[in-house]
């Protein structure tokens, strides 16, 4: 068991010595420049110091971002992914950080020619949210006059839907409203051509329960209910309604609510105090109409049912998408007014909001009501909970949430997907770390026979500490905190105090036999501890030995053969300290 232990511990060590690097590269179609952030500390002879090294390595020198940047001693450079990897090793210990200079960009604008004209959308804050979700892996149902698959639906996704009013499979519109309703919810977007959905991602169910004279029964839209749930829709977008409470409505609503499906309704059109039903069911969420300048919509129901607002549209703005004549077949780009076209706005980002992992119909309500935009003078609740806001939605609904979008954009951006991050440091430095690690081990290994080793993780814990250190931290970037803390925590012991100065030779006096002399004067009569500091002796020991040989860059001593004997012989004297400290210890099993 002990030896099992042991080579766990062994990989630990190596694998921290390889994370530890500097190097977070990102894809080089992220930045072309470099941001170099000088410590404040730094007097304006050695900035100018560096800068002219910089210059003689890299070929150019770095310039100040603006006439604002001196106080913050903020550089650019224009470079790439090898510049950055070289400034980061040469610049460390003197800059608050040397990352690359992103390039942001606006939000992502569809191309959509007629995207232009969906005011609607902009007054949602719709393109926030499409930089999270776009609603892929969601299920829409229509239950309406059926949907025509129309030039701008054709790379739409369909799922199988149905005809209740004729009593077959192919659900097409013959009047327009229902392919209108479908559109705003995931017209086909990016695609240079017409105009944009909601969840252009998300999959449609076409239902047909209303004919050509755009009505329908209560039977058939309770069977669509049903359908819809029992075939995997997520949400269910009815902009229907009438004036007659039904218990088989009532029913099939909760059927599809007790599965999981979220439903949403049109308040109504006949500017009445009461939501039409289905809207005015509990568990449906019913949707008054917005004008375009963000108010009630002169048509639109108010009162007892509304639970939130939508952009419906007027006669001074109207709601376009590609849906089809009535009178000729075919398709053609229209502007629709009503609360019909309000509710699809609600259906498309609960379909957004299910999309980042919100499942359950009561909490997707939550979040599209606690995220409006409120009225605060509505005492007639034209408004419900406010109005429609898309961003909001989608942030509230990720609001403590993993989102592994961000996830691996964070590991991206950071270099962590990129194989070079994990030997940065080429065939120079990557050797002589492992070589620190490898050599503690090594040490503990020879030594473990004459005297009381024995495995323990204290010993271990010593081991990675003193010669290697905790390299990991020393990847990290935390925003708006000083990056000596981080330095400090990333360093072995040795290096300690070149950390802390911002210099990139060994301190004399961490780099010696001190701090495990200090160790183990503190730690010698405790059980525990006194292996942490016997370990932590082993490991500076390895890193002061492979330092002498590969690179013995000590302050005041230069890099010759004065710093090697001081390397050297302050290795053996840890090595000679842990030999004396171990006499009369028994070992520990």
């Amino acid at each position: 068991m002990q030896r099992i232990l042991f080579v766990c511990l062994f990989l630990v060590g190596v694998v921290l010595a390889l994370v530890g690097f500097q190097g977070q590269s990102s894809a080089p179609s992220d930045y072309n420049s470099i941001a170099i952030d000088f410590r404040d500390d730094l007097s304006k002879t050695e900035i100018d110091a560096q800068l002219g090294a910089i210059a003689q390595r890299v070929g150019m020198a770095p310039q100040l971002n603006s006439a604002f940047s001196s106080g913050e001693q903020l550089y650019v450079l224009a470079g790439d992914r090898a510049t950055l990897k070289t400034l980061r090793r040469s610049l460390q210990p003197l800059v608050e950080s040397v990352e690359p200079n992103y390039v942001y960009r606006a939000f992502a604008i569809p191309d959509d020619p007629g995207y232009t004209e969906q005011w609607n959308f902009r007054s949602l804050n719709l393109e926030r949210a499409w930089d999270e979700t776009r609603g892929a892996g969601t299920i829409v149902a229509v239950i309406d006059t059926g949907v025509s698959k129309v030039q701008d639906l054709e790379s739409t996704e369909f799922v199988a839907g149905y005809d209740f009013v004729n009593d077959r499979e192919d659900a097409s519109d013959d009047v327009g409203h229902g392919t209108h309703v479908a559109g705003t919810i995931a017209q086909s977007t990016n695609n240079t051509f017409g105009v944009a959905g909601i969840a252009y991602e998300a999959s449609l169910m076409p239902l047909k329960v209303l004919g050509a004279d755009g009505s329908g029964t209560v039977a058939d839209i309770a069977e669509s209910i049903r359908f819809a749930a029992d075939n995997g829709a997520d949400v269910i977008n009815m902009s229907l309604g009438g004036g007659g409470e039904s218990q088989v409505m009532r029913d099939a609503i909760d059927y599809a609510y007790d599965k999981g499906v979220v439903l949403v309704a049109a308040a109504g059109n006949a500017d009445r105090n009461a939501a039409a039903y289905p809207a005015r069911y509990p568990r449906v969420i019913g949707v008054s109409a917005l004008d375009a300048a963000g108010n009630k919509a002169p048509y639109s129901n108010f009162g007892a049912g509304v639970d939130l607002s939508a952009p419906g549209g007027s006669d001074a703005g109207k709601i376009l998408q590609h849906t089809i004549d009535p009178q000729t077949g075919e398709a053609v780009f229209a502007g629709y007014q009503g609360t019909s076209m309000a509710a699809p706005h609600v259906a498309g980002v609960a379909a957004l909001v299910k999309a980042v992992g919100i499942e359950e119909p009561e909490a997707v309500a939550r979040v599209l009501t606690q995220s409006v935009r409120k009225v605060e003078e509505d005492p007639l609740n034209h408004y419900g909970a406010g109005q429609l806001d898309a961003a909001a939605a989608v942030q509230l609904a990720l609001e403590g949430k993993l989102n592994l979008k961000d996830f691996f954009r964070w590991l991206r951006d950071n270099g962590y997907l990129n194989p070079v991050f994990w030997i940065d440091g080429g065939m120079v430095a990557l050797p002589l770390k492992l070589a620190m690690v490898l050599g503690s081990y090594l040490l503990f290994w020879l030594l473990r026979a004459y005297f009381p080793f024995a495995w323990s993780w204290p010993l271990a814990g010593g081991l990675v500490t003193g010669s290697s250190g905790w390299f990991v931290a020393r990847g990290l970037y935390v925003s708006d905190l000083p990056q000596w803390p981080l330095r400090m925590l990333g360093s072995s012991l040795p290096e300690l105090g070149s950390a802390l100065q911002g210099n990139p030779a060994l301190n004399p006096l961490t780099a010696s036999v001190l701090i495990p002399l200090a160790l183990v004067v503190l730690l010698l009569g405790h059980p525990v501890w006194k292996w942490f500091a016997f370990g932590a002796s082993l490991g500076v020991a390895s890193c002061l030995f492979v330092s002498a040989i590969a690179d013995p860059n000590v302050m005041w001593l230069g890099s010759g053969l004065m710093a090697r004997t001081y390397l050297f012989a302050n290795g053996w004297l840890c090595v000679g300290l842990v030999m004396l400290a171990c006499k009369g210890q028994q070992r520990k099993a």
